[in-house]
């Protein structure tokens, strides 16, 4: 059963230019999935109807088989999802044991460590750490949370390719591991690669296609 489901979703701003065409899409955890097309193609845009960060013009975006708008949006993107933007977004005044304590009862930092932060590490500012493992810490912090979805938006865009790889494995190993469904919105070929499922978005509508 599918853990996320846009239905017959439509999306157009201010009632004029259609974004979103009538899209349909499940995903189920355990996976990992990348979803690619052109620049202003709408990704991003399904990523935040996904997310509980807009609603769809017509249709529905479901969790767990149950409309998102029933419990409301900001209760989705509270104990539904995570989010991995491309700018971290990370609290910078705080350390990256005390930005991942932020989503999580439990302790920083083993999963910390299991993505490459040394506890010396993760006792700094976080701006004193290199683009990649602050991307590092921005993972862990949407690992450590109970949320069941991991929703990326070019996740790797501002990272070199070495660092870029790295990150895929550990996305696609975590989804697997942990049993969380993985979205990702990317340019990156390998992240495509590494994917379980790719899908395509083009001209409003979405297509099952090859990494």
């Amino acid at each position: 059963m599918s853990v996320l489901e846009a239905r017959n979703v439509s999306y157009s701003y201010d009632g004029k230019r259609e974004i979103l065409k009538n899209i349909s899409v499940k995903f189920e955890t355990g996976k990992t999935y990348a979803i690619l097309g052109p620049s202003g193609c709408g990704k991003t845009t399904l990523l935040s109807l996904l997310g509980g960060l807009d609603s769809p013009t017509d249709g529905q975006i479901l969790f767990n088989g149950e409309d998102i708008a029933k419990k409301g949006l900001a209760f989705h993107r509270k104990n539904n999802v995570a989010f991995i933007f491309q700018n971290y977004n990370l609290i910078d005044y705080m350390t990256p044991a005390e930005n991942v304590a932020l989503t999580s009862k439990l302790p920083p930092l083993p999963i910390l460590e299991r993505l490459g932060i040394t506890k010396e590490e993760a006792k700094r500012n976080v701006l004193k750490l290199s683009g990649g493992q602050q991307q590092r810490v921005a993972i862990a912090r949407a690992l450590a949370s109970e949320s069941r979805v991991i929703l990326a938006d070019e996740p790797t865009g501002n990272l070199d390719e070495d660092t870029a790889e790295e990150i895929a494995g550990v996305l696609k190993e975590s989804a697997g591991r942990m049993n969380k469904c993985v979205i990702i919105v990317t340019h990156s070929g390998e992240l495509a690669k590494r994917a379980d499922e790719v899908f395509w978005l083009k001209r409003g509508g979405i297509y099952r296609g090859e990494g």
